[in-house]
């Protein structure tokens, strides 16, 4: 469906598609929160993946718009992070306590109703245009974990 309306968004010269990836807020009570989500769940895969930090993004949207740029980007911070590198980072500055086991995608797959993809999306023309974009690590630390640091 996506690929669908992306293709025929391309036939308009004045738009620009975003393409989101498991957000992430600084709201890390927000259940829609990719962060939030995983740390509820007794079990992850451990799979490196894009992914988009909102605190970072959301105001370069505004100044993708007064630029007046068009086109497809893949709006992800640069690189990608695990699920467990994630877990490992809300355990070390939210939850010294937190634990969680792994399981592999097969195992995934029998008890999740949609598959899930995994993969990294190119972010160098969003980089290529906005030097200052910190890594998904960097803006994880940044905008989730250090804001909401329990001491």
């Amino acid at each position: 469906m996506c690929l669908q309306v992306e293709e025929l968004l391309k036939e308009f010269d004045n738009v620009c598609t975003l393409r989101v990836r498991m957000p992430i807020s600084s709201d890390l009570n927000n259940p829609r929160n990719f962060i939030t989500k995983i740390s509820r769940y007794n079990k992850v895969v451990n799979i490196p993946n894009s992914m988009t930090v909102l605190d970072e993004l959301l105001p370069i949207s505004i100044e993708m718009a007064k630029r007046n740029l068009r086109g497809i980007w893949n709006f992800t911070n640069p690189g990608v992070v695990s699920h467990n590198e994630i877990l490992e980072m809300y355990r070390d500055y939210i939850n010294p306590e937190f634990k969680w086991a792994n399981f592999t995608l097969e195992e995934q797959a029998k008890v999740i109703v949609a598959p899930r993809s995994n993969n990294e999306m190119d972010a160098s023309k969003l980089k290529k245009e906005f030097p200052e974009l910190l890594s998904i690590k960097e803006s994880l630390i940044k905008y989730a974990f250090e804001p909401n640091k329990k001491t």
